[in-house]
């Protein structure tokens, strides 16, 4: 990028957890420095946490080896931010 502020990789990570679950995961998800903003929502995912880390590698890490590991996450779905005009 040039002229400007780099931005931060960041994620949206749509998560299903396991039935009467979700407040435990939630609480989870907020205790982990990467995980910026995290709510429990209605639809398909029971929760929705945005993911931001120094470079893309460190991204993909920490949604591989601690978002998706946690004890009561049955499934993820993960969409990387790619920054528009």
């Amino acid at each position: 990028m040039t002229g400007g502020t780099q931005k931060v990789p960041a994620a949206f990570v749509l998560i299903n957890a396991e039935i009467g679950s979700e407040d435990e995961v939630l609480k989870e998800l907020r205790a982990m420095e990467q995980v910026k903003e995290a709510y429990v929502v209605y639809g398909v995912y029971d929760i929705v946490a945005k993911v931001e880390s120094e470079t893309m590698d460190k991204l993909k890490e920490i949604v591989t080896w601690k978002v998706r590991r946690l004890n009561k996450v049955r499934s993820t779905l993960t969409m990387i931010v790619v920054e528009g005009t």
